[in-house]
């Protein structure tokens, strides 16, 4: 389909990934229409701490019991401070319309929840709110998942056509994008690789005693306990041939109490060591079957030195941050400059070709729109 190229326009995205670590919000602005005529560009981003919502999030998302109260109660702080983000990122400018995940608390396709109030978003920010992005692919068929993709192609791209890149995002489940004429007639393809930011918070939190391994200080002290090593390229390699989306249950978290031992095992760098180097050992099998030639890393993960140099040691290509000139996306806010560039198109009506990705019979128009 051709379009009339438009002026730009602005969109904002906002983002809390399955870390359950913070709300991330990007002001982005868009050219163009359609997946091959879209281009998009960082304008600024704000990331914003989620205070007195950060347990309870965590605490559904573990599957712990909450009454029906306090769910709605949770849900309408969370969506309120959504309303804080946009309001912060946009500075004053006008945009078209904000495209906000909401909180993933449950995901076992086709049962999947993104916890999120658009509508409450809409009226408090004062502008139209696109949401539940997932929700017409699974009842399509689909796992609703990986979405970004799609947002990958329009962001990372070699546009010269020349060259195979894989990105991939250290969130709480580590996923890639592979870019280029091994992805495929469309350019681009993607799936899930395995448990990423997920396990090595569950790590910290249960045998170091910390929310997050800080910088990966306490696996860049340790060796990786050899026996753990072996046991989690196991379980990971699983999650990534089962070619499904990863979710709730993948956390890997029985790994950990099998080596840990409730402190009788292995002690946690150790742990926090050996879940470095198996997941970046994942990723550079990934990058080597899919013969990339540039590997972009994004994601919160890029922030832990041992995660990312375990990526580097083990892939076989050039590894660049998503934040390079060449790029402009901040690592830790590429999923939320994704979901702008996913409510760009949602807004534009297009329907998404991710079938063949997600497993949908037919390619979906996604999203549902909250007006002011």
């Amino acid at each position: 389909m051709t379009y009339a190229q438009p002026m730009a326009r602005l969109f904002v995205g906002c983002m809390t990934g399955t870390s359950v670590d913070g709300l991330d919000a990007a002001l982005v602005e868009i050219q163009g229409r359609g997946i091959d005529g879209m281009s998009a560009r960082v304008v600024r981003g704000v990331s914003l701490p989620l205070g007195q919502w950060q347990q309870p999030l965590r605490e559904l998302a573990d599957q712990t019991p909450m009454t029906a109260g306090r769910i709605a109660q949770v849900c309408r702080g969370f969506s309120l401070l959504h309303a804080v983000a946009i309001d912060a990122v946009r500075g004053g400018e006008t945009i078209e319309a904000a495209c906000v995940h909401g909180q993933t608390v449950f995901h076992q396709p086709p049962v999947s929840w993104q916890l999120v109030n658009a509508p409450l978003i809409a009226q408090a920010a004062g502008v139209p709110v696109i949401a539940d992005l997932r929700a017409a692919d699974i009842a399509c068929g689909g796992q609703g998942a990986p979405l970004t993709p799609l947002s990958d192609y329009v962001m990372f791209r070699d546009r010269s056509g020349g060259e195979n890149r894989m990105v991939v995002n250290l969130g709480g489940f580590a996923n890639a994008t592979l870019l280029g004429k091994a992805a495929g007639e469309l350019g681009f393809t993607g799936h899930d690789l395995c448990a990423c930011n997920q396990l090595l918070d569950l790590v910290a939190r249960r045998t170091l005693g910390v929310p997050f391994d800080d910088g990966g200080a306490a696996a860049l002290a340790a060796e990786p306990d050899a026996d753990a090593l072996d046991d989690l390229l196991g379980v990971l390699r699983a999650q990534g041939a089962s070619g499904r989306s990863l979710g709730t249950g993948d956390e890997a978290s029985a790994w950990i109490g099998r080596h840990w031992k409730g402190g009788a095992g292995c002690q946690g760098g150790a742990l926090a060591a050996a879940a470095c180097e198996a997941i970046g050992t994942i990723i550079g099998e990934r990058a080597r079957a899919a013969d990339a030639q540039r590997l972009i890393v994004a994601g919160g993960g890029v922030r832990n030195a041992a995660l990312l140099g375990a990526v580097r040691s083990c892939a076989s290509c050039r590894v660049e941050e998503s934040s390079a000139p060449a790029y402009g996306v901040p690592a830790e806010l590429r999923e939320a400059a994704g979901w702008a560039v996913l409510g760009a198109l949602a807004w534009d009506g297009e329907a998404l070709p991710m079938r063949h990705i997600t497993g949908a019979r037919a390619d979906v128009r996604a999203g549902v729109i909250a007006r002011v």
